[in-house]
């Protein structure tokens, strides 16, 4: 009977080590989520996905492209999009109340794709994940609503500046790009 306990537990060991080694390292994150008390685990939700990850903020000029990015969400979310928003502070847009910056998402904006709770994007402090995406593509955020373009296997393939409007040419190949098409 212990013999039959040691294996299943080597074995489920075995398994987990499996699982973490296909994961892709810019997936090896966790966040907090918005308005929760949950985590987005990026390994087991997103893998095997794209990604169009966003660094975003309530008061911006940009905000706005809430809608856009809900859209293309919507358009590309069952051809295997996720589309990730990270509010961040890093520019002195953000609410400090994580039920305000709900607020802006989801009830003036709509939006369904994944939110997570508040995070540095830039710099010493970045978030692992935000210095992951700004090492891949060459170049951290410079604004709120800069968007990095992931690819199934977890590597940055394109990276826009605020400006880039999320129903922008070139930002929608990028999205194909990513997607395998």
């Amino acid at each position: 009977m212990r013999h039959r306990f040691w294996f299943g537990a080597c074995l489920a060991l075995a398994a987990g080590a499996v699982q973490a080694g296909e994961c892709p390292a810019l997936l090896q994150h966790e966040l907090p989520e918005l308005r929760s008390k949950g985590q987005v685990n990026f390994c087991e939700r997103f893998a095997g996905k794209a990604l169009l990850v966003v660094n975003t903020a309530s008061h911006c000029g940009f905000t706005p492209q809430f809608k856009g990015l809900e859209a293309l969400y919507q358009r590309y979310r069952e051809q295997g999009l996720e589309v990730v928003g990270v509010p961040s502070d890093d520019f002195f847009q953000e609410d400090d109340d994580a039920a305000e910056t709900a607020k802006v998402c989801y009830v003036n904006y709509g939006v369904t794709f994944t939110m997570t709770a508040e995070q540095p994007v830039r710099g010493d402090d970045a978030t692992p994940l935000f210095r992951e995406l700004a090492e891949q593509a060459g170049r951290a955020p410079r604004w709120n609503f800069y968007k990095y373009v992931v690819d199934r296997e977890g590597r940055v393939v394109a990276s826009f500046s605020s400006k880039v409007t999320p129903d922008d040419p070139e930002l929608l190949a990028a999205v194909e790009k990513a997607l395998g098409k």
